[in-house]
């Protein structure tokens, strides 16, 4: 029994230390300044031109799948 305990201790031990390792690591690293946000504004003509294939898109599907049943 008395064996056990020292293993486990041991194995106590290695994991405390490599956690203790691995955060000297991050605080050592050195502090990287966030990279600087494009200020990039939507193009809506886009926006809106890709939302209309889109409905197109689901009603042509709806149509296709689904018959003229459901659509009035």
């Amino acid at each position: 029994m008395d064996g056990n305990n020292k293993k486990i201790a041991a194995a106590i031990t290695a994991v405390t230390r490599y956690m203790q390792q691995e955060e000297e690591i991050i605080y050592t690293q050195p502090v990287q300044a966030p990279a600087p946000v494009l200020s990039i504004k939507p193009k809506l003509w886009g926006i809106s031109g890709r939302q209309v294939q889109m409905q197109m898109r689901n009603l042509m599907q709806m149509k296709a799948f689904h018959g003229s049943k459901f659509i009035k």
